[in-house]
């Protein structure tokens, strides 16, 4: 039949035509945007990919496309997709470079996260696009290989100020694209869908069959193309109309098949290579369609029907031809092209590809093909490649003949999969290791991993038998691994909370004490296992000894650089913050926002970034913490991982805002259905900071109350607090009779300045007469020495209020000015609002706000002009922030345009100091 005919005028689709002719605009004129389209096979969507290459014709266009057999094989997809522009990638920043030449291949090295190289391609593009705007276009999404698709998400989000466009094209995008700007490609409307069915079959169709068609392929241009093709007219008359509905891209592949039918059977071979063969490289489908006998000329035919060119790389006409051809050879004609291909491939040049070949060709188990996976799933490992690790490693399993070995890289797949956020294949690979021979520690470690894989999918309980089951079989044979799922275990029970059995965490705490000797000498998390062990076993005033050597023992290690303080920061923090440990607060949550930044691990930086913004919270910090936690947000809809609304609930509470209780609640319902206590106990102490904020005492008091019913870890204390506040403001008194013991015991043990200032605090809310004044001065003599300032300010606000009540008015108004400027420059406007209604009843005048400095600027602009001020380039703030260099160049403009400012060295006055370094 030869080449198609010009559809052009049939497929006018003038509204997809003007969307992206929209998005190349805005990219000509310095404006980054992505765009998924979004439809069936053969709906036409990547006709609209070669209209917007076409009308390109100006910028430079880099082109790649998903390819089904590749899915396994790590960044196949982006490879092809910046392989051209290579050749700039030794001006990338150390890190960047590193981390896409390992991921290629090009150089050894650790294995780089995957969003590293995200950051590095991100640049890469921008960096092209100064010379020329640039144009990427991603056919086939759906079959990129996972860490192609999580990089290319990452950067078509990150897209705002370079003149780089991202066009990629779906039949369902996974999802790491939800979200993503999207445009649905239908089918075509009845008149031209007539006119194309038409083109294609010369001779008038009986109606009834003729609108059977229509109807089944719902406007579908190449349904309606290929679907007629090869039938006679005797078919199309009467059989067509009674063949059973079929979804049409399968309608579509037996159209191909048909046709493929009619070719010669050397054409067909040489086809089927060319099909079982992702890189599309000619001469390698050359070569091992010729160890089939296959001569080149058995192309021709193909390249006569339009199906088939063997140019500069192998290209069918549409990807259901290749999904045609090698789902219509059988399965001994697939082996045979795998094998040629194998034996085509150059080991020395590309083992990896050899053995993935050698895979498929296997009729039964080989140990030495195994092997050689095994082999592959490791140097995918060591690019970054997890996900494609845990595809080598199940198929080494299947092919292991040997049911112990089988069983342990079955083993190895699970966790793999595991770490490549991959659950579900994991519990999968798991069911089959076990059904092989186990030595007692891989049994046992198998546990483990399936307690650990339940946890991440649900923080709360259920993870917590398997847990202790993996704690108690590993101590006979791995001591460090057993202290670790203890651990682990006790942090299932912290998240469960009151959501667990009771007297959980005190079962669950004389277990962990059972655990043998850690390893010598003794890591940071032995020291903090025996910490919690004490804490929840015999009580906090004997725990925080052990817990703060532990803690010490970490920040130590995070002055060596060590990791275990990235892989424990998610309890270490919790730790800290229950002994009111600010400057462990601080120096950890530093350095794992730092080192998360270096390494680039965005599956980890969230966490750092969400519990940093806490820091910056009780430091009075909101426009800083907001910032973080922006950007946090911004990176798990990168990476699809759980939302984290800790630091942003405790934002939105300390600011003060109404709805606070409402929004909080719906989230406590939320973590009910993954029984996760504690963040119940999170939301009432959120609650109560509300309340206390705007005078509501009573409501603030029942919430603190509903609060302490449960010793949460990192929130108990706290709760303590409101409490006491809201009975004191609220003549209960009384409420708090049992509170003021507890933050006795908990300071004293404790000893911080912060902690000891909130027990000097609470002591003087409660105290009668004269007594109050000397404690609070003592109270905010410990917090100026902490990072405490948030608390800090409401002290100068309580006493201010105790002073009024004192009638003691010039004392009263010198602490409640001190308390509204502070708590006005934070953005606590509650508490600031109680401060200006008490300075309004001594008969001062409160003059507005005229608005700061931050209030101008939004969190990112203020992110990126804070860290301006330091003295980082563009570059340098761009790694820190994942962004590329244009686009804080765009930002920063934007600062100074609002602050009318010319040069970066008037930063440091335009800007309030709040006393960190923009982490």
């Amino acid at each position: 039949m030869g080449t198609p005919p010009d559809l052009t005028p049939l497929l006018d689709r003038q509204r997809e035509r003007d969307e992206l002719d929209g998005l190349l605009g805005d990219v000509r004129s310095g404006r980054g945007r992505a765009l998924m389209l979004r439809g069936e096979a053969g709906v036409g969507k990547s006709a609209l990919l070669r209209h917007a290459v076409e009308a390109a014709a100006d910028m430079r266009v880099a082109r790649a496309a998903g390819i089904e057999s590749e899915m396994e094989l790590a960044f196949a997809g982006l490879h092809l997709l910046v392989a051209p522009l290579l050749d700039r990638i030794e001006g990338l920043p150390g890190p960047q470079r590193d981390a896409l030449a390992v991921a290629f291949g090009l150089r050894q090295g650790p294995a780089p996260d995957r969003f590293l190289v995200g950051l590095a391609v991100l640049t890469l593009l921008a960096e092209a696009a100064e010379e020329r705007a640039l144009l990427c276009v991603v056919d086939d999404v759906q079959w990129l290989d996972q860490s192609s698709a999580q990089v290319l998400a990452f950067v078509a989000r990150r897209l705002l100020a370079e003149p780089v466009g991202l066009i990629f094209a779906a039949r369902e995008p996974g999802k790491q694209f939800h979200g993503l700007a999207d445009l649905e490609v239908r089918g075509l409307p009845k008149p031209e869908s007539l006119a194309l069915l038409r083109s294609v079959v010369p001779f008038r169709l009986d109606q009834r069959v003729r609108d059977r068609i229509l109807a089944e392929t719902n406007g579908n241009p190449l349904a309606l193309l290929e679907l007629p093709r090869g039938l006679s007219p005797a078919q199309l008359a009467g059989e067509f109309g009674l063949v059973e509905a079929q979804a049409v891209p399968t309608r579509i592949e037996d159209g191909f098949r048909r046709r493929l039918g009619a070719l010669p059977a050397e054409t067909r071979t040489l086809m089927l290579v060319a099909a079982a063969e992702p890189t599309g490289d000619p001469l390698l489908v050359l070569r091992a369609a010729g160890r089939l006998g296959v001569p080149s000329s058995a192309a021709e035919p193909a390249r006569a029907e339009g199906l088939l060119e063997l140019g500069v790389r192998a290209r069918f006409r549409h990807p259901l031809v290749r999904s045609a051809v090698y789902s219509a050879a059988s399965l001994p004609e697939r082996r045979a092209a795998h094998e040629a291909l194998a034996g085509a491939t150059d080991p020395a040049s590309d083992p990896d590809r050899r053995a993935w070949h050698r895979a498929h060709a296997a009729l039964e188990p080989d140990e030495a093909v195994a092997g050689e996976l095994e082999q592959v799933a490791g140097r995918a490992q060591a690019r970054g490649g997890i996900a494609a690790a845990a595809a080598f490693l199940r198929r080494a399993a299947e092919l292991t003949p040997d049911p112990a070995p089988r069983a342990a890289r079955a083993l190895a797949a699970g966790r793999a999969a595991f770490e490549a956020g991959a659950p579900e294949a994991a519990l999968e690979l798991l069911v089959s290791a076990e059904m092989g021979p186990l030595t007692e520690l891989q049994s046992a470690q198998l546990s483990r991993l399936r307690a650990q894989i339940v946890f991440a999918r649900r923080r709360g309980g259920e993870a917590l038998p398997l847990l202790l089951d993996a704690a108690g079989r590993l101590a006979s044979f791995d001591a460090g691994q057993a202290r670790e799922a203890y651990i682990e275990a006790i942090g299932s029970a912290v998240f469960a909370g009151r959501l667990g059995e009771p007297g959980v965490l005190r079962k669950v705490a004389e277990a962990a004490r059972t655990a043998p000797a850690g390893p010598r000498p003794p890591r940071p998390v032995d020291g903090l296992l025996d910490g919690l062990a004490t804490r929840f076993a015999e009580g906090y005033v004997e725990g925080a000894p052990q817990l703060q050597r532990a803690l010490r023992a970490f920040r130590r290690e995070a002055e060596r650089d060590e990791d275990d303080n990235m892989r424990w920061l998610w309890l270490t923090y919790l730790v800290a913050a229950d002994l009111w440990d600010d400057r462990t607060l601080h120096e950890l949550t530093t350095h794992a926002v730092r080192t998360a930044r270096e390494t680039g691990a965005l599956n980890f930086l969230p966490l750092a970034l969400t519990y940093r913004a806490a820091v910056h919270i009780f430091a009075g910090e909101f426009d800083a913490a907001a910032a973080l936690i922006e950007e946090s947000d911004a990176i798990l809809k990168v990476t699809g991982n759980s939302y984290l609304g800790y630091a942003s609930g405790l934002l939105l509470s300390w600011r003060g805002q109404a709805e606070v209780p409402a929004l909080l609640g719906a989230r406590a319902e939320w973590a009910s259905t993954w029984n996760e206590g504690r963040s119940i106990g999170g939301r009432h102490y959120a609650s109560a900071v509300v309340y206390n904020g705007s005078g509501r005492y009573r409501e603030a008091l029942t919430e603190a109350e509903r609060a302490c019913e449960y010793d949460d870890l990192g929130f108990a204390g706290f709760s303590l607090l409101e409490l006491v506040e809201a009975a004191a403001c609220g003549d209960a008194p009384e409420a708090a009779a049992a509170a003021l013991p507890q933050i006795e015991e908990r300071a004293t043990a404790s000893g911080t300045d912060w902690a000891l200032g909130m027990l000097a605090r609470s002591r003087a809310l409660l105290s009668g007469g004269q007594a109050a004044g000397p404690l609070y001065r003592e109270a905010i003599q410990h917090l100026q020495r902490s990072r405490a300032a948030a608390y800090l300010a409401r002290t100068h606000l309580v006493y201010g209020e105790w002073l009024r009540r004192e009638n003691r008015r010039a004392d009263a108004g010198e602490q409640l000015r001190t308390a509204y400027d502070m708590l006005r420059r934070f953005g606590a406007e509650a508490f600031a609002e109680r401060a200006r209604r008490e300075l309004l009843a001594l008969g001062e005048t409160v003059h507005p706000s005229t608005g700061s400095t931050p209030d101008r600027l939004t969190p990112r602009e203020l992110q990126i002009a804070r860290l301006a001020r330091t003295g980082l380039s563009n570059p340098e703030i761009a790694a820190r922030l994942f962004l590329s260099p244009r686009t804080v160049e765009y930002h920063l403009g934007k600062v100074f345009t609002k602050l009318a400012l010319t040069s970066r060295h008037q930063l440091s006055q335009a800007l309030p100091d709040e006393g960190h370094d923009g982490a």
